[in-house]
């Protein structure tokens, strides 16, 4: 299907959805959309005043939804866990979680240590994720999406040092990511929840308000200039989130050149994002550092 838009989207009364970062851009559009489908949504965003503006929103084309939000800042690990804690004594089930946040541009080191774009983009969403797993598998058909980028073709991660600073940090987070969507997914395999990955492809959000002024001015030209709104840039997330015929280890982005514009479809990574070893190591790095095991997903299913 090569014009894939929201009206695709099936009724989802009576499912359970949390979406990172979802005050503004792509996280607002996938909430939205969702919500007026029928999903009870929870926003959970760093800033809870934005959070609950956006929560307004929603409310206004969604009326007869639940719209809740929950404070949680994916630099800070301790914030992550109590996010965590209130998400799992509301929900017994949750049936998508979107990990959308993300940082660009943004220089520094998270509460815990780690360089802020590896440990926002990808070790806090890995750390949310090990938390909310058996939520996830409890619901009839689960899906976790992570929202990388095109940006991840510009990344390195060493297989004997994952977490080792240098080169191009945000293609490094989003590269990340993948392997996290491929890893997670084959550790569901003996479940009925499924791991896959999206892209926006060129898209006029804020994921770029930290770089420098002249970055974030070529973004927005370029992006508005494209026809690349937020509710475009979310139809990958959409996509991957909600069509019955996606599959595990599906990855999403725009059909059109480069993968910068145009409908979801089915997008094939950098070679490196399927390399298994590299996979498996970024994994066993990420639980070390943020201290969170993976539940074996045969033991959540039977708990949950």
């Amino acid at each position: 299907m090569s014009t894939w838009t929201e009206t695709h989207i099936p009724d989802q009364h009576g499912r359970v959805a949390v979406v990172t970062g979802a005050n503004t851009g792509l996280g607002f559009e996938t909430a939205r959309a969702l919500a007026e489908h029928g999903a009870t949504v929870v926003l959970a965003c760093r800033n809870a005043d934005r959070a609950r503006a956006a929560a307004a929103r929603i409310a206004e084309t969604a009326p007869s939804v639940r719209v809740d939000t929950e404070s949680l800042d994916l630099a800070s690990l301790d914030s992550v866990r109590t996010a965590a804690a209130a998400l799992r004594d509301r929900y017994d089930h949750i049936d998508l979680l979107i990990n959308n946040a993300g940082v660009t541009g943004l220089r520094g080191v998270t509460a815990d240590g780690f360089e802020n774009q590896f440990g926002i983009n990808h070790l806090g969403h890995f750390a949310l994720t090990g938390l909310l797993l058996d939520r996830v598998i409890a619901a009839p058909a689960g899906r976790v999406v992570t929202v990388s980028s095109l940006g991840h073709r510009a990344g390195r991660i060493e297989a004997t040092d994952p977490a080792a600073p240098g080169g191009n940090t945000y293609g490094k987070s989003k590269l990340a990511n993948l392997l996290f969507t491929y890893a997670l997914d084959r550790r569901l395999s003996a479940t009925a929840a499924r791991s896959l990955a999206a892209h926006p492809g060129g898209a006029n959000t804020e994921v770029a308000r930290y770089a420098p002024a002249p970055v974030r001015a070529l973004n927005r030209g370029l992006t508005v200039l494209l026809g690349r709104t937020p509710a475009m840039g979310a139809l990958p997330t959409l996509r991957a989130a909600t069509d019955p015929g996606a599959s595990g280890s599906e990855f999403y982005g725009p059909a059109g050149l480069l993968e910068v514009r145009g409908y979801p479809v089915v997008v094939e990574p950098a070679e490196r994002a399927r390399d298994r070893e590299r996979q498996d190591r970024l994994w066993e790095v990420s639980e070390e550092l943020t201290g969170v095991r993976y539940p074996d997903p045969a033991v959540a299913e039977q708990l949950g």
